[in-house]
């Protein structure tokens, strides 16, 4: 789980009272909960039938018609949980943000700060609000229906202004006990540099629209505002202060922006991930690893990586690999006595090659926008994913050597082996089912991510039975609460982009580039450059969706093909999961393991510089990452 590492309690824990809670308050601590556990189950259940009805039902009664009403009503649910878990997120001060300042605060200043933070983060949801409102105005007046179920479109929207509104109420909770911790003053030093940091905006006629988005990201990042929210407010500024956009579209960005099928794939892949390590999948993957390299010098760290490669192909996602691997690796090698930032830093860095093997969100969103097979993207990602997980086991065996990190010293047989190959059986058909079935043909993957979520749901249930209903609650609780952070740092990056966009920041610098030099070798370089940059602070399908059509054309006008591209872009932009500030495997590695960000990164730099190794050779060798495609 993505969140902040200050040590400072959520006001949720800070503000119960001592006697045993009433109705009221056992509604308000699980309100959201209620709708994030069933939603979450009926989108699951909803896309697996639709599969299953669509070569069962339909192959022995031809006269079924499609069930294309369970993608539609799945989608408007999955957008209804994104945004209520959000508001548990707020609850618990979950949120992926940068620490650097504020960790060399008093305690006194930081908790002021923390009054400023849900300050501005209370703008924002009551902006959305609002505006959200004025949508289901506009939707009463001119009523909209949906094309399979005939809905009224006014239920969908209508959680723009519950859901923000329902965050506007948690921010206002935990503003009266932050209040309550801080004392009138330092709260109003708080709301202070708050009306400073906001005046130039509502004051000033006008500002050039790029210092503004820029200068407002900047300035808010540093103060420790959530980076998803620091998009949103930098975006809400410059619109303010340049009418670049209607206000109002940020209310409709933030519905229509994660209105699609294929990233409903995000939250079923790392419900996959997490179902299968509180059922005990991921545990017997690692016993399996353990028997295969946990005799070797640095054998966990070994482990810890393959592990992870092998995760990548179920969860399809680098912070769910890292939360579902790391939550097991981290504290078995601190206990064996490796250092804590190293096992923070590899896991982290482990955890890219989740986007990179099989599936891969970031693949379905590039094919998409580049007309490219996902198919082939999902093949040429296999070669860099195993690329990259096999210098990181190269580093981890002679960095644990010089110092003397040895596995585990124990008997390992081929009877051993086979029988951790028996333990892990149910977990190692994931791969087979969901890569085969893509492959195959047979489910998209956002129907794949969906069966992988059922089947690991069926598995801890009822074949190892280490999933009870407390725990199936938590673990729903779990899944969308991670999505939520990455498809609300999603939505805000659309509306971020599309500022640039209009500015053509992006054009500037692709026309930059071309003006610069034609030759394929320095064009590569610099746009590899460009995007490195680029995935340090902005998320990574946003980055898709904005540069591939800027920069696809100056690529391919030197030669290179949009499926080779396709593979660059993606193991940049995976590179850019373990930069700051947006480096998001980082969030979750050092909550895991308790370390702070900058120490973790500063670890993480030869594992970095190997990465991009490997994206040098998969640039400058296409021979390498097409190697199984079959063609250039």
């Amino acid at each position: 789980m993505e969140q902040n590492i200050s040590g400072i309690a959520s006001f949720e824990a800070a503000d119960k009272p001592n006697s045993p809670p009433t109705i009221w308050g056992l509604i308000d601590e699980h309100f959201e909960k209620i709708f994030l556990v069933s939603g979450l189950l009926a989108i699951i259940l909803f896309i697996t039938f639709q599969t299953v009805y669509r070569y069962v039902v339909v192959r022995f009664a031809s006269s079924a018609g499609a069930a294309v009403w369970t993608e539609e009503i799945s989608r408007y649910i999955f957008i209804w949980i994104s945004y209520l878990a959000l508001s548990v997120a707020i609850k618990k001060r979950s949120s992926i943000r940068i620490d650097i300042i504020y960790d060399r605060l008093s305690v006194r200043l930081q908790n002021a700060s923390w009054v400023l933070v849900d300050i501005f983060f209370l703008i924002l949801t009551l902006t959305i609000c609002w505006y959200g409102w004025t949508q289901i105005e506009r939707l009463q007046e001119f009523p909209q229906f949906t094309t399979a179920l005939r809905i009224p479109y006014i239920i969908p929207y209508m959680i723009l202004p519950l859901g923000f509104g329902l965050m506007s109420l948690r921010l206002v909770q935990g503003l009266r006990a932050q209040i309550q911790l801080c004392g009138l003053r330092d709260t109003a030093f708080a709301v202070m540099a708050a009306a400073i940091i906001i005046a130039p905006a509502v004051l000033a006629d006008y500002i050039e629209p790029l210092p503004a988005l820029f200068g407002y990201f900047v300035l808010l990042c540093a103060l420790g505002v959530p980076i998803a929210i620091s998009l949103g407010l930098s975006t809400l500024a410059t619109v303010i202060c340049a009418e670049t956009l209607p206000i109002e579209y940020l209310a409709q960005t933030a519905f229509t922006s994660i209105d699609s099928f294929p990233i409903m794939a995000i939250p079923f892949f790392i419900a996959a991930g997490v179902f299968m390590g509180a059922g005990g999948l991921s545990q017997r993957l690692l016993a399996l690893a353990d028997e295969m390299l946990g005799g070797l010098y640095g054998g966990m760290a070994l482990v810890t990586v393959a592990t992870c490669m092998f995760f990548g192909a179920i969860s399809g996602s680098g912070p769910a690999t890292v939360a579902a691997i790391g939550a097991l690796t981290i504290p078995a090698m601190i206990e064996r006595g490796y250092d804590k930032y190293f096992a923070g830093a590899i896991v982290a860095s482990a955890g890219a090659i989740g986007v990179l093997i099989p599936p891969s969100n970031p693949f379905v969103v590039y094919g998409i926008s580049a007309q490219v097979s996902i198919g082939d993207l999902f093949i040429g990602g296999i070669v860099p994913g195993i690329l990259t997980g096999l210098v990181l086991m190269g580093y981890s065996y002679f960095y644990a050597k010089s110092r003397n990190w040895r596995g585990e010293a124990r008997t390992r047989t081929p009877a051993s082996l086979l029988g951790a190959v028996w333990e892990a059986k149910w977990a190692l058909m994931v791969p087979v089912i969901v890569l085969g079935g893509i492959y195959g043909g047979l489910m998209t993957p956002t129907e794949a991510a969906a069966v992988a979520a059922f089947y690991g749901l069926i598995v801890g249930v009822f074949v190892y039975r280490e999933i009870n209903v407390r725990k199936l609650i938590d673990c729903c609780v779990e899944a969308c609460e991670t999505s939520a952070t990455i498809i609300v740092l999603m939505a805000m990056a659309t509306l971020f982009g599309n500022i640039m966009t209009i500015e053509d920041v992006p054009g500037t610098i692709a026309r930059a580039i071309l003006g610069f030099t034609s030759s394929k070798f320095t064009v590569l370089l610099l746009i590899n450059i460009l995007l490195l940059i680029v995935g340090t602070f902005m998320e990574a399908l946003a980055a898709i969706v904005i540069l591939t059509p800027i920069l696809l054309p100056v690529v391919t006008g030197v030669g290179v093909s949009p499926l080779h591209f396709g593979i660059i872009i993606v193991t940049n932009l995976a590179i850019g999961f373990i930069t700051p500030p947006v480096g998001v495997n980082l969030f979750v590695a050092s909550s895991i393991s308790k370390c702070k960000i900058e120490h973790l990164a500063r670890t993480a730099l030869p594992m970095l510089g190997l990465m991009i190794l490997v994206l040098l050779i998969i640039t400058y060798i296409p021979e390498v990452p097409l190697f199984l495609v079959g063609h250039k």
